[in-house]
């Protein structure tokens, strides 16, 4: 009963690999995969992993930096580079017209790594909200660098379903969203990093999830992620909680439930 709600099985480090993935993460117990698009393109590309492969589910993204046309080409150059802006009119179509195909949206949000163009992006990320409302989806949210904003935007809008992917801000600001009903996806990487296994210790497991961020984010270096790594996130959470492992999986399980499913 795992589950990995935020991976990036498209990338090009799975190309002809996939099949074996896959089959790795259902040895390991993995239910529900979920692939999250970051543009025009690859949003098509994790529709149709979605429609291949029964255990995938799709979630349509609108990565900030790609909103706005701005980005570089990506450095590792293994998700499907956008050009230009994206059109958020013909995207929002796009999604609706696939919106039974599509479990969520995201990733989208707020990037602020390299600090520019803030107000730009809160005010397609506030177009994000109000369609993702419009068509009762979950949010997924990217918040680097600016997890501040991207809280206060989606409390100024009574969001209720968002799932905050590798938070990555101050503890007294997941301390916040947890008020607010939000979830955490903890990424396997946690194995390694005080700051996520600090969040699992001052976070209600009610609201914990796990991912991975395949093909990042690894828990062993010298190796891409993959989804049966969410286990390795489920025995910290056991542990850090005091909990059977057995009954963590069944409470992350109910978690995605939760958010994803009703």
């Amino acid at each position: 009963m795992l589950v990995d709600v935020h991976a990036h099985l498209n990338h090009k480090a799975f190309e002809n690999k996939l099949d074996q993935v896959i089959e790795r993460a259902e040895k390991k117990g993995v239910k529900s995969i979920i692939c999250s698009g970051i543009n025009t393109p690859t949003n098509k590309e994790v529709l149709e992993l979605s429609k291949k492969y029964k255990i995938i589910h799709a979630s349509a993204g609108i990565y900030p930096i790609d909103a706005l046309g701005d980005q570089k080409p990506p450095e590792d150059e293994g998700l499907t580079y956008n050009k230009g802006p994206i059109n958020l009119e013909k995207e929002f179509k796009f999604i609706k017209e696939n919106k039974k195909n599509f479990i969520a949206i995201g990733e989208v949000g707020l990037d602020q790594l390299e600090k520019i163009h803030l107000e730009e992006q809160k005010k397609i990320f506030q177009q994000i909200i109000e369609f993702s409302k419009e068509i009762k989806k979950p949010l997924v949210i990217h918040s680097r660098k600016a997890e501040k904003e991207c809280i206060e935007l989606l409390e100024k809008n009574n969001c209720k379903k968002v799932n905050l992917h590798c938070f990555t801000g101050k503890l007294k600001l997941a301390k916040k969203a947890e008020e607010l009903g939000f979830y955490f996806s903890i990424p396997a990487i946690c194995v390694r990093l005080q700051h996520f296994q600090e969040i699992i210790r001052r976070t209600n497991i009610n609201n914990l999830l796990t991912e991975t961020d395949a093909p990042y984010l690894t828990p062993e270096i010298g190796r891409s992620s993959e989804p049966k790594d969410v286990l390795e996130t489920i025995r910290i959470i056991s542990k850090i909680k005091n909990l059977d492992l057995e009954e963590t999986k069944k409470i992350i399980f109910k978690n995605y439930q939760d958010l994803f499913l009703k």
